[in-house]
């Protein structure tokens, strides 16, 4: 499956919202430097989906806000 997320960095709280089945926008605290942003994303991710942080896997968007996940 592959899931396209909207990533907002630096946000108060941490939140995620389904647009459709396969389009998140995810609120982080972190900031967006050396990774830390990246692994909030798919800590946080895991844990609405229900899955676990190694069947997820940025495909796209390393450097973006928009990115494209695979779930394994």
């Amino acid at each position: 499956m592959i899931i396209n997320v909207h990533v907002t960095p630096r946000a108060k709280r941490n939140e995620v919202s389904a647009v459709d089945a396969t389009h998140f926008k995810i609120k982080v605290t972190v900031v967006a430097e050396k990774g830390k942003a990246n692994a909030k994303v798919i800590t946080f991710l895991a844990e609405h989906l229900g899955v676990a942080k190694s069947c997820l896997e940025i495909i796209k968007g390393e450097t973006s806000r928009d990115k494209v996940v695979r779930v394994i």
